[in-house]
């Protein structure tokens, strides 16, 4: 059975018209002329989907808006705006509503926002979201905390998880962005379908387009067949982008086009594919830094970034870690066959006055490692990392025990007085990959940049004989 639509628009033609538009796709219809005469039809019919212009007489689109959001039960609302209003449709975005359209409506993009809205509200009557029991045990999908910062991020991802609003994560390394994407897919009408996740940064520029676009066959040399790519894996489902800013300038301007037009092609196509696909993009970049360098367009950033959720650093909520270690510890007495039964008073101190430059996937491999060092008991002091919290010591980005390759701390970079900064640079570089055994993952997580960063400072030193 198809969803109730009310129209809330206060030019009669425009009303009328875009009711019988929605009315052909076999979707049960109503109209309202203005936010008030909305409101007294929402009470009274009921609707799931509410598609309602910004700017009327009485109570204007935003108002609507407000006054929906108080209600107990979940309406999709869809803001109509005028080409100048996208800053409004954008705020109206941030407090709540599902999705917006610029006007004169395009039918086509209507009928997928609608279809799409159907779907998470047949999602929704499938399966009871669980954030109400999340609030009450301080936890959101893998995140735990009960910090003021935590409790925040939590508010954040549960005002926009319903939407279909894009959404921009970022905050240093390690501080769990993938974990804010995958609890807005789990808390969303998309959580039934799939959740694909892309690191920008660790593909080749020259297969980017393809990995993320799709390619048909003999689009290149080597495409011996027709590929979807992670937006159609992703169809009804969320996509994560991370490390958006590593993505190329040509690469970033088709994804634009394919969040404005819910369409894609194919590399080697000639024809479109609608998508309905919710994205969520994460960097470890100040984002409008990455676009005044260049490296993130504008029109894209402005396009993800309608709802930004900052992830803070571990060092900001600290009082966090007990909690998170005690989660942490039964992960991976679960993965490992342990039994470790908790973290010594001596042990949690040291956790507690660290400084966690590594954030919070620094504190899993310390947790990872001395769960697998005790077994069982309780994990103390003498099963952290050798130096740990001493001047000049630098953690594995790796969760594997110290025995495994030598302390990031054995490897100190001594610059001579008078060296160049870039020479310093190459001395650190060239340190940590030896102390990786030259794994560059693992050796840019370390330095804090991305595999593709390290890798283009490899082909400099190549180029100038200096490897």
């Amino acid at each position: 059975m198809q969803e109730k639509v009310l129209i809330v628009e206060d030019e009669i033609h425009a009303r009328t018209g875009l009711a019988e538009l929605v009315a052909s796709w076999g979707y049960r219809t109503e109209c309202a002329a203005d936010g008030a005469e909305g409101l007294d039809m929402v009470t009274r019919w009921s609707p799931a989907i509410v598609v309602t212009d910004l700017k009327m007489p009485r109570m204007d689109g935003m108002e609507l808006l407000n006054r929906i959001s108080e209600r107990p039960e979940r309406i999709r609302v869809v803001m109509l705006t005028a080409q100048g209003s996208i800053e409004s449709a954008v705020e109206a975005m941030r407090m709540g509503a599902y999705d917006y359209l610029p006007k004169p409506v395009e039918p086509a993009r209507l009928k997928a926002i609608l279809q799409s809205a159907s779907r998470q509200v047949e999602a929704d009557e499938d399966v009871e979201t669980p954030i109400r029991v999340a609030k009450s045990e301080n936890t959101l999908g893998d995140m735990v905390g009960t910090s003021p910062e935590m409790k925040a991020v939590f508010k954040l991802i549960e005002r926009v998880a319903p939407s279909n609003v894009s959404v921009l994560v970022t905050g240093e390394s390690g501080t769990g962005k993938e974990l804010v994407a995958r609890a807005l897919h789990d808390l969303s009408g998309r959580r039934n379908k799939a959740f694909v996740a892309v690191n920008c940064a660790a593909i080749p520029e020259t297969l980017i387009e393809s990995e993320i676009f799709g390619h048909e066959k003999g689009a290149f040399t080597g495409a011996l067949e027709r590929r979807a790519g992670c937006f159609e894996l992703a169809e009804e489902g969320t996509l994560l982008l991370d490390e958006i800013g590593e993505m190329p300038a040509a690469t970033q301007a088709k994804l634009l086009r394919v969040l404005e037009d819910r369409k894609l092609r194919r590399l080697g196509s000639k024809t479109e594919t609608p998508v309905d696909v919710r994205v969520v993009a994460a960097t470890n970049k100040d984002p409008e830094r990455a676009v005044s360098a260049g490296e993130l367009r504008g029109d894209l950033y402005y396009r993800l970034n309608v709802f930004n959720i900052q992830m803070p650093p571990l060092r900001a909520h600290v009082s966090d870690v007990p909690i998170i270690a005690e989660k942490m510890i039964a992960d991976m007495n679960e993965r490992h066959g342990c039994s470790v039964t908790g973290a010594s008073e001596e042990l949690m101190s040291r956790l507690l006055n660290y400084k966690w430059p590594g954030n919070v996937r620094e504190l899993r491999n310390t947790i990872e490692r001395a769960v697998i060092l005790a077994g069982k008991g309780l994990i103390g002091v003498e099963h952290l990392p050798p130096h740990f919290g001493e001047a000049g010591f630098a953690p594995k980005a790796s969760g594997a025990p110290a025995a495994q390759g030598p302390a990031l701390s054995d490897t100190a970079v001594h610059v001579e007085v008078g060296t160049t900064v870039d020479e310093a640079e190459r001395q650190l570089i060239l340190k940590t990959l030896t102390s990786t055994h030259n794994n560059k993952t693992r050796a840019a997580e370390i330095l804090g940049v991305s595999t593709k960063t390290l890798q283009n400072k490899l082909k400099e030193y190549a180029a100038a004989g200096l490897e």
